[in-house]
This record gives C-alpha cells, structure tokens and sequence, in this order.
C-alpha cells in the first residue's frame, strides 16, 4: 500500500467506514476491493485513490457521509487535489438526471449538492463510468440479490456507456452480469 492509500485507509477508519455494514462485509471492506478492482484494471493512482475514499461524501445511492462537504480539504490532504475532486465530482452525481447522457461528448451533469448542470471533460466521465461500474459490479458480486434486482439494468447501462469503459473494465462487466449462455452479441 502507497502512504496515500495507508493514510486514506487510517482516515476511513477514523470516521467508521470499518464497522459500518456494507454488502460483502464492512464499507471498507467494499471501498478497498474496489481500489483494488480498479488497480487491476490498470487505473492511475489517482482514480484508485478516487475508488477507495468514493463514499466519503455520501453518494446518491448512499446516503451517509463520512465528512461533510465543508471539509472536503482534509479528504485532499490526504489523497490529493485530483482525486478528491473525483470523489466529489462522483459523489455530487444526480444519478437520474445524468446517467442516460453520460457517453455523450455534450452530456449534461447534474451535480446534486448545488443543482447545476455542466458537460464534463470526456477524461472525467470516463473516469465516473469506471468508478461506478467498479462499485456496482462489487456489489454484484457481494450480494446475488442486488445482481438480481439490478444486474440486467446495469448491463444496459454499462452497454451504453461502453465508449466509456476500458476494455478491462467491459470484460468484468460481461464477466458479472451477462447470464451464462447470452454471452453472444456483447463484444
């Protein structure tokens, strides 16, 4: 482990992440997988950084925050500028206003903490599809009812944002949530 990724790891745990219930164990169970999903995939250190502290702020599919936006600055003591500003920029993430446009070059993000809506980088979304497809495919793999529940949705959606994802990154998604025996017709 990095001294950033030791650092980010004693910070989780100062603020609960190892005794709050996650699917697959601990939340910090699941933010360490994904870092480590994400380092799998080749990922920079900055976005694995990204990945491991990503609930921080609290998401919009996870409403409990681990520090409050006004101290965003400690997040970025520790893990630096980049990737805390890709933790908030995950964490503001209108899920239902901004998912359906994200693969497009002039997609229209919502950030929920303030309302305003702006087109991110292509670098930035490409990052966010990552980040969200490594999370959800974790919690896939945690918990057969949420892959259940959600897997043939997320399929679609990851379908959609495929100009987006790694070719690492498709390969999990087609390893977690295409039925054995549909395989064909996803390259």
């Amino acid at each position: 482990m990095s001294g950033s990724t030791k650092e980010a790891v004693a910070l989780l745990r100062e603020h609960g992440a190892e005794g709050m219930p996650h699917p697959g164990g601990t939340l910090l169970a699941h933010l360490d997988r994904v870092r480590q999903r994400l380092s799998q995939w080749g990922a920079r250190p900055e976005l694995q950084l990204a990945g491991l502290c990503h609930a921080f702020y609290g998401t919009d599919g996870f409403a409990h925050a681990l520090l409050p936006l006004d101290r965003r600055s400690e997040l970025a003591a520790v893990i630096g500028t980049e990737a805390e500003e890709l933790v908030y920029f995950y964490a503001s993430c209108d899920r239902r206003a901004s998912y359906a446009t994200l693969a497009d070059e002039d997609a229209a993000f919502r950030d929920r903490f303030t309302g305003g809506t702006y087109p991110p980088s292509r670098a930035r979304r490409r990052d966010f599809a990552e980040l969200t497809a490594v999370n959800e495919l974790d919690l896939a793999r945690a918990d057969g009812a949420f892959r259940t529940r959600h897997g043939a949705s997320l399929l679609r959606l990851f379908t959609q944002w495929r100009p987006l994802l790694s070719d690492a990154a498709w390969a999990d998604v087609r390893d977690v949530l295409v039925p054995r025996g549909k395989e064909l017709g996803l390259s």
